[in-house]
Order: structure tokens, then sequence, then C-alpha cells
């Protein structure tokens, strides 16, 4: 690089900008002599003309002298920290009160450093460029994160996005198979975000449901039926009732959906998803008085995610038409639900389910994608 190259990048550094605060004249004189050849340096004889100093320029360090009338520098040093626009810039407090007292003062109000008069001239350069320097590195490294973690939540939504087109995918297959049931995977999603958005408001199931990642926890509701994939299309798709033997093959839906996602958990390192997923296959029908299936669980045994998606899976049938029965209107699904309390749901849930019923009939309109 050329003589004229280098000072040409010289020039298109900007020199860091220091004020120095100070009611002594003399001392301002001083400081600025000492700075000027290393740093685009200001002074103010008060902290007033710091303030008025700072509507105009942006320092990368303040020089504060703490004995100063009308506002002193302990009080400046607060105004500046309790302000969201100055607060990141170093503050030395330069004084001739040596005790430790009012060090431990300044550096508990903000300061990062104390200089006592008088100082020498090496003492106080060293100082500034070691506080600049640390500055400049924590402001690097906070852009640095600030990249990072920009980098880090544009992966996941990728990765996100890409999940929730596979599991869409499954599931599609899943309702293609099962040609009576139509728009019953995005509707059971819908009604469980309904249910458990008024179940918060309504603080039922608080601490749990808050726990929970709903970015997991509502997608993974769509593999609920994942296990009517190994079911044979003869007894999937019957249009009389089913037999004994037929029902019998049909409830292993839960117990295949469950080990169909364990086998997908196997492929990846967070199973958050999944955990939900598997949760839902396995105890959507199971009933709060323990007569349901795979495993028989009762009350609260039965995960709360099952049990709140026996609900919007039971809801959405009895909406929904089938070769062996007709569809019934959502006042008459909604008073079979309530009838079911205590018996095959939860009756806390039931609870609240009659409040948003309303909600339930509309989300029971939308068909397919």
């Amino acid at each position: 690089m050329s003589e004229e190259a280098r000072e040409g990048s010289k020039m298109s550094i900007r020199q860091k900008r220091v004020i120095a605060v100070d009611d002594n004249l003399t001392n301002l004189i001083t400081i600025k002599n000492i700075l000027k050849t290393l740093y685009e340096t200001y002074t103010a004889s008060s902290a007033a003309k710091m303030f008025d100093l700072l509507t105009k320029i942006k320092p990368d360090l303040i020089l504060l002298d703490v004995e100063m009338p009308e506002l002193n520098g302990y009080e400046a040093a607060r105004i500046l920290k309790n302000n969201g626009e100055y607060k990141n810039i170093p503050v030395i407090f330069v004084t001739s009160m040596n005790d430790a007292e009012s060090e431990v003062e300044g550096l508990e109000i903000g300061a990062v450093d104390y200089i006592y008069k008088p100082y020498a001239t090496s003492l106080l350069l060293k100082r500034i460029e070691t506080h600049l320097m640390l500055a400049e590195n924590t402001r690097e490294l906070e852009e640095l994160n600030a990249s990072m973690q920009k980098k880090l939540i544009s992966k996941m939504t990728q990765v996100l996005g890409l999940q929730s087109s596979v599991i869409k995918i499954v599931a599609d297959l899943v309702e293609f198979r099962d040609c009576v049931t139509g728009g019953h995977i995005t509707r059971t999603e819908k009604y469980l975000q309904r249910l458990t958005d008024k179940l918060m408001e309504e603080n039922v199931y608080y601490n749990e449901i808050s726990a929970w990642d709903m970015n997991y926890l509502l997608p993974s509701a769509q593999l609920h039926d994942v296990g009517k994939i190994a079911i044979s299309d003869v007894i999937l798709n019957k249009s009389d009732k089913l037999t004994v033997d037929e029902f019998e093959i049909m409830k292993k839906h839960t117990i295949i959906g469950e080990d169909l996602i364990k086998r997908m958990e196997k492929e990846t390192t967070d199973n958050s998803f999944f955990d939900y997923a598997k949760t839902f296959a396995c105890s959507h029908h199971e009933k709060w008085d323990g007569s349901g299936y795979p495993k028989g669980l009762s009350g609260f045994d039965i995960p709360l995610e099952g049990r709140l998606m026996a609900i919007a899976d039971v809801y959405d049938a009895l909406v929904s038409e089938r070769p062996y029965k007709p569809p019934l209107l959502p006042q008459e699904a909604a008073k079979m639900i309530e009838e079911g309390s205590g018996k095959q749901f939860d009756p806390y849930l039931v609870k609240v389910f009659r409040l948003i019923e309303d909600d339930f009939a509309d989300i029971s309109k939308i068909t397919s994608d």
C-alpha cells in the first residue's frame, strides 16, 4: 500500500470523541492539549453545558469532574445512566477526593473508572485508551451476538417451516386415506387453539398450558391420527358400523401412531415437537371415567393434551357427515359434549368449552384446503 493510500485510510477512520467536563478552565485546557492529537476532544465547563453538547454530538467517552457547582458529577452521571441514549457511554470520574467511599459511590452509579487529581498524563491516556477499547469490544460483541441471534432465528424459522411442511404432508396423506374426514385435521388444530386460549383467559390449567411451546404443540396435533395410515381401507372407510373385531383393529391406531412418532423422533435431537405428538396420538381416545383406550386411563392420569383433543376430535366427528350418519347441528354436538362431562370428558374443560361453543361452530364450517 502506498503512503498516500495509508494516509487516506487513516483519514477515513473517525477519531474517537471525548468530552471533558470540569468547572476549572485550566484543567479543561490541560486535558484538551493532552488529548487533541489523539482524540476529537470537546470541553464543557458544567454538567448543564455537557448535556447541551450531547444534543449535538455523541461521544465515545466522557471525563467527568465530580466536584462541580449546581449539578455535580455524581448527579450528572445518574442522569446519563438513566437515559437510554447515553447510558452506554463510558464515564470516567476525575476528582481530587481520594477516598474509598467516594470511589465506591461513583462505581455504583455506573462509572467505568476513577482518576485522581493531579493525574499523570501517561496514566490518563492509558485509562482512556483502555476503556475506549473495552467499549469498542463490547459493542462489537453485542453486534456479533445480535447477528448470530438473527441468523439462528432465521435458521430456526426455516427448520420449523420445513418441519411443518413435512408434517402437513403426512397429515394430509392420512386424511386422504380416511376419505370421510376432509378438513378434520385443520379444524381440530383450530379447536385446540381456541380452547387453550380460553383456558388461559379463565385461569384453568394455566400453569401447565403456559409451560407449553405452542409453536410445537398446535402443529403436532396434526399427527393425532397418524396411526390410521396402517389401518386397512376396508375398515377405515367402511360405510356400516364396525364389528367388534374391526373396532379392536381400529383402536390400535393410537398405539401405532405413538410408535410411528417414536421412530420419527429417533431422527432428531429436538424432541419437544414429537413429545407433544406422541401424547396426542396415544391419549386422545382415553375417557375421564376410564372407559377409553388404549390404556384405560382416567381423570387427571390422562395427559391434558389428550383430554383437550378428546373434545376437539369428538365435536368434529359429531358435526361432520359420515357414510353411516348425517352431520349434527353445532348446538346438538355441543349438547352431547356437555352431557359427556365427567364421563367421557374432563368436566373442567367442558365448562370452558361451553363459553366458546359459538367459536367451535364457526370453525366447524372450515373444509379441506
